[in-house]
């Protein structure tokens, strides 16, 4: 059954989507949402040398924003960091061989909370190395006190 205006690619990534739930102590997590349409998309990432190794999405919205949820983290699935933050809603909208105009600011969400989740993660990422320049810095300290 067809729906209208829906690609049959956005039908399969509504009624079996991919990479659906969460991640314990994820490298990154981002969290954006819509008060117009009252969509809600939250997306997971695990990195391993800047690459996404893992990635899980929980949406509650319409089957558009799952789709679109759906197709992000298999773009970005085994994609480097900075090249995932190039995934733009024009890309997750030709993925599913398109969206009704109407839809489309749900492959925006979409692209968001990626774009969000590598946010976070290089956040963390320059914290932790921070905190390790700064134990190196302490360690070489102390040995000159002594």
């Amino acid at each position: 059954m067809a729906q209208i205006g829906y690609s049959k690619k956005v039908m399969e990534h509504f009624m079996n989507p991919r990479n659906v739930g969460t991640i314990e102590n994820p490298d990154g997590h981002g969290k954006v949402g819509n008060p117009v349409c009252g969509d809600l998309m939250e997306m997971y990432i695990k990195v391993e040398d800047d690459v996404i190794t893992d990635i899980k999405f929980q949406t509650f919205g319409c089957g558009s924003a799952i789709a679109t949820s759906s197709m992000v983290t298999e773009l970005a699935k085994g994609m480097h960091v900075d090249e995932a933050m190039k995934i733009t809603r024009n890309d997750v909208a030709s993925e599913l061989d398109g969206l009704p105009p109407q839809k489309m600011h749900c492959s925006n969400l979409a692209a968001d909370a990626l774009h969000e989740a590598i946010k976070d993660y290089e956040s963390k990422k320059e914290t932790t190395e921070r905190g390790t320049k700064a134990q190196r810095e302490d360690g070489r300290q102390g040995k000159h006190r002594s």
